[in-house]
């Protein structure tokens, strides 16, 4: 490690806690009048198994943003991720919650977010559920959200966003810029044939194997995200975002290994395919996934960045991966994975040439 990289990390605990601090401050100082104001509820998705569901959502002011549009033009794309990033929350909020007769609540901390628990005594039926949700007290702040229950399933889907899902050039720091700050829901592009290979995986039209995002994203994008995926028929699925603020600072790597131990754990019996790219540390976090639950992981499906210097170790990898009991594909596109998926029985031959389908059309376009 070099001396950089040594300092900060020491310095690291000491600036965390000195963010932690004056957020502190600034939110004993803020809040009070903010709790004066118009209240809403960001909902994300629920998750969980027949007997044991986690929901959470954020309490913000209300911001203004009109639905987004293709033909918006770039200043408006990027007002409206500005006011997307400084959020103004709210902490010290009761929600309650109804799901399927079950009534759970719980308070909105400094950064205004909560999560709401329910563990019913007769187990609740796999698929997707809507809740009803209000800000207690406050009449006119009824929301809903959807919650994702796996009961049955072949297999499950985790799977990064960014360069992995939707094309972000994450490897180009001012094209990611341009790209994230003047771009909405619907300009916003997809790899080709993604929607039909996580279409394909997750079997929609059967038993459906359910699907989550891990993303390094803020929280604050989620409903640009959500919009996203349904817009261009992505397989809707529970998303992990990341705080704004100090845990930005903790790294990637540790934040994402430690979601997917979450997940692994909340369905301990349910075996699942990785998807990731090459451009940041999927392959090592998704390694070392594969090493510590032997037998867990199907596949891990790495799309190729063009980092050439970065292929060389993926394929190191690759071999250990190999000998923990998976295969590591470095795809350079959704076809790639997809052969593999078939070659497994993942999807079907049917599935893999409506994913070939998708691809050669887009590259006619």
């Amino acid at each position: 490690m070099n001396p950089a990289k040594q300092v900060f990390k020491a310095a690291l605990p000491l600036l965390e806690r000195g963010l932690s601090l004056a957020d502190r401050a600034f939110s004993q100082f803020i809040q009070p009048r903010r709790l004066k104001g118009k209240l809403i509820l960001q909902m994300y998705v629920g998750w969980g198994t027949p007997t044991n569901v986690e929901l959470s959502g954020r309490v913000l002011l209300p911001r203004d943003m009109r639905p987004a549009q293709k033909g918006d033009p770039r200043w408006r794309n990027f007002r409206n991720i500005m006011r997307r990033l400084f959020s103004r929350e709210v902490g010290g909020v009761k929600v309650t919650a109804i799901l399927d007769g079950l009534n759970a609540s719980a308070v909105s901390d400094l950064d205004g977010f909560f999560t709401l628990k329910f563990q019913p005594a007769v187990p609740l039926p796999g698929g997707w559920h809507d809740a009803t949700l209000s800000i207690h007290g406050r009449e006119g702040t009824s929301s809903r959200a959807r919650v994702q229950i796996v009961d049955r399933a072949r297999f499950g889907i985790i799977s990064d966003l960014d360069d992995t899902v939707i094309q972000s050039d994450v490897t180009s720091v001012p094209r990611m810029l341009s790209t994230v700050l003047t771009g909405n829901a619907r300009t916003r592009s997809p790899f080709a044939g993604v929607g039909a290979l996580y279409r394909a995986l997750t079997r929609e039209d059967q038993e459906r194997n359910p699907i989550f995002y891990v993303s390094s994203s803020p929280w604050n994008f989620f409903d640009l995200l959500w919009q996203f995926l349904d817009y261009r028929r992505i397989p809707l699925g529970p998303l992990f975002l990341r705080n704004w603020g100090a845990d930005l600072l903790k790294g990637h790597g540790g934040y994402k290994h430690g979601v997917i131990e979450q997940i692994f754990q909340r369905f301990p019996d349910l075996p699942f395919v990785l998807v990731g790219d090459s451009g940041e540390k999927d392959p090592e976090i998704y390694a070392e996934v594969v090493r510590q639950h032997p037998g867990r992981v199907l596949a891990v499906y790495i799309r190729d960045v063009n980092e050439a210097h970065r292929d060389e170790s993926v394929l190191k990898l690759r071999e250990e991966v190999r000998k923990a009991g998976a295969d590591l594909v470095l795809a350079h596109d959704s076809l790639n994975a997809a052969s593999h998926a078939m070659s497994m029985g993942l999807i079907t031959p049917l599935e893999f040439r409506s994913v070939l389908t998708s691809v050669a059309r887009t590259y006619e376009t």
